[in-house]
């Protein structure tokens, strides 16, 4: 008995010291899911084998503590999940009824990292620098001739100034400033990719991607595109954010490209001003032919001399109309505010409201035409609204909002918005949407602020898409989409202002200079832009540039005519299945290009894609012959556009000819054989019999008006 209860003791110790290891050994693996956090990169340093002894120290000789010899606190010991890798998203709460007040149109957001002394430049670098600050300026003085701002920058650019540098290696690319040279861009790229050059690793993806001057490599153009976008890049972020949506050389990743992309559209929509930035052109090579060469988004020269001379002579229409046009810029006018500003004061001293108002948003934001002043700002936009003009009335409802001049006042704010959205302008609609979003004055409404943002976006305001893709990105007021997300922030990072770049390819496209607008358009296809990559593609199609191997151009254009038909232009597809159809840069495939034209003609409505349905129809490539299906697809042709009549009037005369023989042999198998050979026998007593029958039916047809003409004769 006494052995068994010793026993029992035994075990009994046994079991707690098993316990207690557990336990230590799993306090040990939690303590390998602790981080310390630090302050700074001083209170990082490991002071355990010194606390002791300062203790000891403090124990001796309190009286004398000097408080800089104190031990250093302990870490502050947090457990980290996998929560706190990823950053919360701002959503505004719905609970709430109204905010205090809206926030600074600019907000400045403290940096927490810690202040590093400025950066003292050597001799060199401040001559490279100040070189390149007075090209910079004249390049962008209204001066005609460039070629002293491109002296200043390439002596810029012997002292090795990056920036320098990498202004000359685009001037090379693109043939501004400069005669195109690929191989004098390579060179100063990777010059600067060593230096680690976001700006330059974009421009290495960018012709590792489209093969200029190096073989194409789309792994080695995502991965400078990747080290681009990390660096800051907009435009690699842009190029990243574009390949996620699509797939293109990555597996396809929405949530991705919703990063890359939103990255670029706060920063275009943090340059936004009140005047909703500058108009971008998108025109197309493609419709430019097939309307004859001319463009509807491009005003002619001969035009604009008309409008100015009308301005001159006192028409106040024309001197507002040219206002408008040379303050928001677009259809071939580039942005001038000081010639806006001459023809709204012409036409506001004729006492035009329109005029009134766009100079108070000029007065309002100020520049280099006019300075900020909220006075005279005010004063114009107080007589456009008396006079019922929208752009005034949301002029004033913005200085109420951000009491600008005068004392916040949201009732006053919503009650000019509300009126000048009532007249259908955009800027009101804009504002009456952040309001309702924030609260401000009105109870928080998310259906209505989404109303207002999709009215405003109806009319290209920059900033109601930017807002519409926040709310659709974080679900707020509604489901969460990723794909119209990033539909709308790629729709606002495409206004940023590298998109001038479009109209300055079109312009040199214009004048003949092919290969430098085929290496603008290459660049906007990279970013994205589909008018970019369909006419890119047109310019390959035709060869009419010598930057690449003339044997790879059609294969160089599908590649481009396909991107841009993913993107929804119906005559990328239909050009599309012409170079299946045909086997230009790549085999014929009768039904693949069938396909393409199904897509255009069902999902696009486009007339030409169903006369080629009906054409393949009738001839039985890539699918069953079948005339009937012909005949349909030529009628829905005929319908969808007007001119296609003539092409479908000659092909169903065709098609007729082909029934009619088919049915010919038809009937010879329905009559016999033998009935068939009397008939061939005697046709030609056949068709005489026809033909006076014919002859016959026209006299007795013909006999009613000579006798009524008769009686006319003799009445007369």
């Amino acid at each position: 008995m006494k052995k068994m209860r010793l026993y029992l003791i035994y075990c009994f110790l046994l079991f707690f010291l098993k316990v207690t290891i557990c336990e230590e050994s799993e306090n040990e693996d939690k303590e390998d899911d602790v981080i310390v956090i630090h302050d700074s990169w001083e209170s990082a340093t490991d002071h355990s084998s010194d606390s002791f002894s300062d203790s000891e120290s403090i124990d001796k000789d309190s009286s004398d503590i000097n408080p800089s010899s104190l031990p250093h606190p302990p870490p502050k010991i947090v457990q980290f999940e996998v929560e706190d890798a990823i950053p919360n998203p701002t959503i505004p709460n719905p609970e709430s009824s109204t905010s205090d007040e809206p926030p600074p149109t600019s907000e400045t957001i403290p940096d927490p990292s810690p202040i590093e002394p400025p950066v003292v430049e050597d001799e060199q670098t401040r001559i490279g620098r100040e070189l390149f600050e007075e090209g910079e300026s004249i390049l962008n003085s209204p001066t005609s001739d460039k070629r002293p701002a491109w002296d200043k920058i390439e002596q810029a650019s012997q002292t090795s100034y990056p920036p320098a540098n990498l202004k000359l290696a685009w001037s090379h690319l693109f043939g501004s400033g400069h005669t195109i040279d690929p191989a004098q861009s390579h060179d100063l790229f990777s010059s600067l990719v060593e230096k680690g050059n976001p700006e330059a690793q974009m421009g290495m993806a960018f012709l590792f991607a489209t093969g200029t001057e190096v073989n194409s490599s789309q792994s080695q153009a995502l991965l400078y595109y990747t080290f681009g976008a990390f660096g800051g890049s907009s435009w690699a972020q842009m190029a990243l954010g574009y390949r996620y949506w699509s797939g293109m050389g990555v597996a396809t990743s929405c949530e991705k490209a919703l990063d890359y992309y939103r990255r670029v559209a706060q920063s275009v929509a943090s340059e936004v001003s009140f005047s909703g930035g500058s108009t971008l052109q998108r025109i197309r090579l493609q419709d430019e032919l097939d309307n004859g060469g001319h463009s509807g988004g491009m005003l002619d020269n001969d035009l604009i001399e008309y409008y100015q001379l009308l301005a001159d002579k006192g028409d106040v229409q024309a001197q507002v109309g040219l206002g408008q046009l040379h303050y928001q810029g677009g259809r071939g006018v580039n942005m001038d505010h000081q010639n806006a500003l001459n023809y709204f004061q012409q036409a506001a001293d004729a006492g035009n409201a329109v005029a009134m108002a766009f100079l108070g948003k000029m007065y309002l934001e100020g520049g280099d035409a006019v300075g900020q002043n909220n006075e005279t700002a005010l004063k114009y936009f107080k007589k456009a609204a008396s006079l019922g003009n929208p752009v005034g009335q949301s002029g004033l409802g913005l200085m109420y909002l951000y009491g600008k001049g005068v004392p916040k006042d949201y009732k006053k704010a919503f009650d000019y918005f509300q009126k000048a959205a009532e007249q259908s302008w955009v800027d009101g609609q804009l504002h009456l949407g952040n309001m309702y979003f924030n609260g401000w004055g009105v109870r928080k409404d998310f259906k209505m602020a989404i109303k207002y943002f999709n009215l405003a976006s109806q009319s290209g305001h920059v900033l109601a898409f930017y807002n519409l893709a926040d709310m659709h990105a974080t679900g707020t007021g509604m489901l969460r989409s990723c794909p119209t997300a990033v539909e709308l922030y790629k729709n606002v990072a495409e206004r940023g202002k590298w998109g001038e770049r479009m109209m300055e390819a079109h312009t040199d496209y214009r004048r003949g200079r092919y290969d430098e607008a085929l290496m603008k358009y290459l660049l906007l296809a990279e970013l994205g832009y589909e008018v970019a990559q369909s006419n890119a593609a047109y310019i390959m199609d035709r060869k009419e540039t010598e930057l690449f191997n003339p044997e790879e151009m059609w294969k160089r254009a599908l590649v481009y005519w396909s991107r841009a038909a993913a993107q929804g232009y119906s005559a990328a597809r239909v050009r599309l299945g012409d170079y299946y159809y045909y086997g230009w840069g790549t085999d014929i495939d009768y039904e693949t290009a069938a396909s393409h034209y199904r897509i255009a003609s069902e999902q696009q409505n486009n007339a030409q894609a169903m006369f080629n349905l009906g054409y393949m129809h009738e001839l039985g490539l890539g699918m069953k012959r079948d005339i009937h299906l012909a005949k349909r697809f030529y009628d829905m042709a005929a319908e969808t556009s007007v001119d296609a009549k003539v092409p479908v009037a000659l092909a169903l005369a065709k098609l007729a000819c082909v029934f009619a023989v088919k049915n010919m042999e038809e009937l010879k198998i329905l009559i016999g054989p033998e009935t068939w050979d009397t008939l061939e026998l005697y046709w030609d007593l056949y068709l005489l019999t026809l033909l006076l029958g014919l002859l016959g039916l026209v006299m007795v047809l013909r006999r009613p008006r000579q006798i009524h003409h008769h009686a006319q004769r003799q009445n007369n």
